[in-house]
């Protein structure tokens, strides 16, 4: 199988990616920063992997025989703490342009060390060749089949929640039925950031921006501007948490006062959600210094830099809440009031591997 981490994008090797993942036949699971790297509605790709990722991402990485890492660092977030439960069986070939990166995190069997879509260009080329000797027979294999019946899992998964389930997956999913392929997707960091990275499915590559090892709060509304700023003729939309956007909202005045027109979504909990949900689950709701209080009231806030401001309660009305956004023609902010305790879900606990992830009931059976 192939992981294919932010360097993919970074070398805009996209389209090498697709092919060979296509020719090979195999199946691609993706890092936070490769996400969209392959269009994720791919029925070759498994979704992202590791602490917040998709169980049969974690799973497929689990059981693989041979890993082709295609620009990824291996950090901790993506292999989980107990190195013994990565890709433990596999023999590793890790492409990357920076050779400090290699053995760093993983110890590896090949490693190739060049750009990402002159590595991945080349060994289409010698595929090429070698599928003409053999007249292009593939034959059938068992692991095809396991990663059919893996994407089958995830895609039920990925299915719309019910009614009673976590309303901050829904209005994810809402949200990726509403925007089209070329919007422009920024993230804050914390539940916001995870949420949209599980359950927001990417068409195309540049098209999801979030900051990445530094888990930089307040990052996505400024990522925001200078997107639009860089791409004036596309949607941008900012999906934030209510602590992270606080820590930038001022920027709403360079908005207005520059005619920077972008989509703030708020995922207005109250809390420091990402921090709340360790002290939920591994601190015995302990809770401290999470909470955020009833101030500020957003829609009041965001009209009085003279930006469009809506309060949407519930999935169904985010359709109308964005046309309205977008209509206005002004900077927007979007309040979305979300369940306090929602918490993302599955994820690796702190100290464990790929193989013990909790939240999976749902995926269980494969």
């Amino acid at each position: 199988m192939i992981l294919a981490g932010g360097g993919v994008i970074s070398a805009n090797a996209s389209e090498e990616l697709r092919r060979l993942a296509e020719m090979l036949p195999a199946a691609v699971v993706t890092t936070l920063m490769g996400k969209g790297a392959i269009p994720e509605d791919h029925p070759l790709c498994l979704g992202m992997g590791g602490m917040h990722g998709h169980y049969p991402a974690n799973k497929a990485l689990a059981e693989c025989d041979v890993l082709l890492a295609v620009g990824t660092r291996f950090s901790d977030r993506l292999t989980g703490w107990k190195l013994e439960q990565f890709a433990p069986d596999a023999k590793i070939i890790h492409i990357d342009i920076d050779a400090a990166e290699i053995n760093k995190n993983i110890q590896v069997h090949i490693p190739i060390v060049g750009d990402a879509k002159k590595a991945l260009s080349g060994i289409i080329a010698n595929l090429e060749r070698k599928l003409r000797q053999t007249k292009g027979t593939k034959p059938r294999t068992e692991w095809e089949r396991r990663v059919k019946e893996m994407h089958s899992v995830c895609e039920s998964c990925m299915k719309d929640a019910k009614r009673d389930e976590m309303l901050s997956a829904r209005m994810i999913k809402e949200i990726g039925k509403i925007l089209d392929a070329d919007t422009i997707v920024t993230t804050e960091v914390g539940q916001c950031q995870m949420f949209a990275a599980h359950f927001y499915i990417v068409r195309k590559a540049r098209t999801f921006i979030s900051s990445g090892g530094l888990g930089t709060m307040g990052f996505g509304f400024p990522a925001a501007i200078g997107a639009k700023v860089a791409a004036p003729e596309r949607k941008v939309v900012d999906i934030a948490g209510d602590g992270s956007f606080l820590m930038t909202c001022q920027d709403l005045a360079t908005c207005v006062e520059n005619d920077i027109q972008v989509v703030v979504c708020i995922f207005d909990n109250r809390y420091l959600g990402m921090v709340r949900q360790w002290q939920e689950l591994f601190f015995d709701k302990k809770y401290a210094h999470t909470h955020l209080g009833v101030t500020p009231d957003f829609v009041k806030l965001g009209e009085a830099f003279g930006c469009y401001a809506e309060r949407v309660e519930r999935p169904e009305d985010l359709k109308e809440a964005f046309k309205n956004a977008f209509d206005s023609g002004k900077t927007a902010i979007l309040d979305l009031i979300v369940g306090k305790e929602d918490k993302v879900l599955p994820m690796i606990p702190p100290g464990g591997g790929l193989t013990e992830m909790i939240g999976v009931e749902r995926c269980r059976g494969i």
